[in-house]
């Protein structure tokens, strides 16, 4: 079965479970009422299903190579990225001033999961470009702004983020590319960067590089770094590509999955670069497009558990074995919680963009505490979520699924790099309980407030799916509490169970908002009886500490007896 996008369900999430309708309250977002965005994602749909699936299979078997320097990107792809650009979808969010739509993130995040289903590895260069077209506009110099904004959001142009080095990956403060000022007032960067994704590209006219570096005069740490804008082609005075800026693509890193999307190793000899920001201070401004691209790699992990389950769900009603295997009850089961998991990732991420947008409509700074709190939330269970259903579609293919013609086993390979892109999950599970917790537990509680007022008000519709996700919530804010007494090693030891609970929580949350708002009640019943009770079992971890850890030794973690 070919891909179909979910416009119904996206759409039902938006409008039922997580308050889409009220942006079009807003001065900012005025424009975006439900009939607009019903044609935006019908449009995107379209688009997905009938342009950029086709694709996908294609570049995996015909990964995007080096010849003789030059890149050779996956068959189809310019043409499925050429369409991609020309409908203006990606500055869907951008401002109007250069080029974009000024619609909200929700709506850009909607239409990236689909996208996303049709082609990982595709959708990996609009996302890239997106998190840099935010960059620029919160931290460019009107220059940076005038020059590269249109020519990012019409698609003409594509944009990454080099941070990570071989000595440098989450510690990004050890870096060792350098910058050094010219007397034109620009600055030549010099350093080795590696896992540049989409690095180089055959389908844009120019690839813009915002690069991490330290001046001569920049202190250790992350504190020092500073930000450039480093072009390969160097724009000339009509701001048209021109001469080959001193980098070049050393090569291509060859990968478990998404082999049409470039993953480069960039070399930077003297190349000329502008800086982005204040000089020491990059790294506030690589943060402004690490978060935007953090929501998005979230979304990209529903994505491919949507597109395999479709897969998986099409092969179970055909394959037959003693009548067709979906009517059998293990299959059916394994078919059933996938499907309750997407629910509740799908409106997990899409919660936080319409936080986001919140924030950036109304400048209250509660809006602005959920989405960062919500933030790596998204990112890691979304992503999680990806990897399990993708792993489950290949269970439900049984032999077939091992077998790559069937193409099952593609998205496994695809997804699983998101749980490991802009910071591990682990980080992300670290940040919720360290820097997110740090108000106190404020944001946290706010949440669960939510969450026992809505089981509160699903009493009477559905007293026994309501009490159950009243008592989880009511567990999760002790369980909370008690975190927050802890010391940091201990809160680190138990953040990525503590990070599923709340998630698990929280998704059991839109479920039932979602029974009692004309949604599927069988789908929340799966939910809530069936995966919600595994909250407990993560918070009996999250609650352990880091004592147990330390105990076993590294000869033990090796396999050698205890002496």
């Amino acid at each position: 079965m070919a891909y179909q996008a979910p416009v119904e369900q996206i759409e039902f999430i938006l409008n039922r479970i997580v308050s889409f309708p009220d942006l079009s309250a807003t001065t900012r977002f005025a424009e975006a009422t439900a009939e607009t965005a019903t044609a935006i994602l019908t449009e995107a749909g379209k688009l997905a299903t009938e342009v950029i699936a086709p694709v996908n299979r294609a570049g995996d078997l015909t990964p995007a190579r080096l010849e003789n320097g030059k890149l050779r990107s996956s068959p189809g792809y310019a043409e499925a990225f050429r369409a991609l650009a020309e409908g203006g979808w990606i500055g869907l969010a951008a401002n109007p001033e250069y080029g974009g739509m000024g619609l909200p993130q929700s709506l850009n995040m909607a239409v990236n999961e689909m996208v996303a289903s049709g082609c990982l590895a595709l959708q990996l260069n609009p996302l890239l470009t997106q998190g840099q077209i935010e960059a620029l506009e919160h931290h460019g110099s009107d220059e940076l702004k005038a020059l590269y904004l249109p020519r990012l959001i019409s698609g003409e142009w594509s944009g990454t983020m080099n941070l990570t080095e071989p000595q440098a990956g989450s510690d990004v403060g050890a870096l060792t590319t350098r910058a050094e000022r010219a007397e034109d007032g620009t600055y030549r960067i010099t350093g080795q960067k590696i896992f540049i994704t989409w690095g180089d590209s055959d389908v844009t006219e120019n690839v813009c590089h915002l690069v991490l570096a330290r001046l001569p005069d920049g202190g250790p740490g992350t504190r020092g770094i500073s930000l450039f804008m480093v072009p390969k082609l160097i724009p000339d005075e009509n701001g048209n590509p021109g001469v080959a800026n001193d980098l070049r693509t050393v090569s291509l890193e060859h990968k478990l999955g998404i082999h049409g999307s470039p993953t480069c190793v960039m070399s930077f000899e003297g190349a000329k670069g502008w800086l982005v920001g204040e000089e020491h201070k990059g790294m506030a401004a690589m943060f402004t497009m690490m978060n935007a691209a953090r929501l998005g790699v979230g979304v990209q992990g529903v994505a491919q558990a949507e597109a395999a389950l479709q897969q998986a769900t099409a092969y179970a009603a055909e394959r037959v074995q003693m009548g067709p295997i979906i009517r059998h009850p293990d299959v059916r089961r394994m078919l059933a919680t996938s499907r309750a998991e997407i629910f509740a990732a799908r409106a997990i991420c899409l919660g936080c963009a319409v936080a986001l947008d919140m924030a950036r409509a109304t400048g209250q700074e509660e809006w602005a505490a959920r989405a960062a709190f919500l933030t790596p939330i998204a990112k890691a269970h979304g992503t999680d979520v990806g990897i399990r259903i993708a792993d489950t579609a290949v269970q439900v293919h049984g032999g077939m699924g091992f077998i790559e013609e069937t193409g099952a086993a593609q998205y496994l390979r695809d997804v699983r790099i998101t749980a490991i892109y802009e910071g591990t999950n682990g980080i992300q599970a670290m940040d919720l309980v360290g820097r997110k917790l740090s108000d106190g537990g404020a944001a946290a509680m706010a949440l669960l407030d939510e969450i026992l007022d809505g089981a509160k008000a699903a009493q009477p519709a559905e007293p026994d799916l309501a009490n159950q996700v009243w008592q989880a919530a009511e567990t999760l804010r002790e369980a909370t509490q008690e975190l927050l007494g802890l010391d940091m090693a201990d809160r680190f030891a138990g953040a990525v169970p503590y990070l599923s609970a709340f998630a698990r929580v929280l998704g059991a949350h839109y479920h039932l908002r979602a029974a009692t708002q004309g949604g599927n009640k069988p789908l929340a019943r799966i939910y809530i009886t069936r995966i919600l009770p595994q909250f407990s079992a993560d918070l009996a971890a999250a609650r352990a500490g880091v004592s147990d850890l330390e105990a076993l030794d590294d000869a033990a973690l090796s396999g050698q007896m205890a002496g």
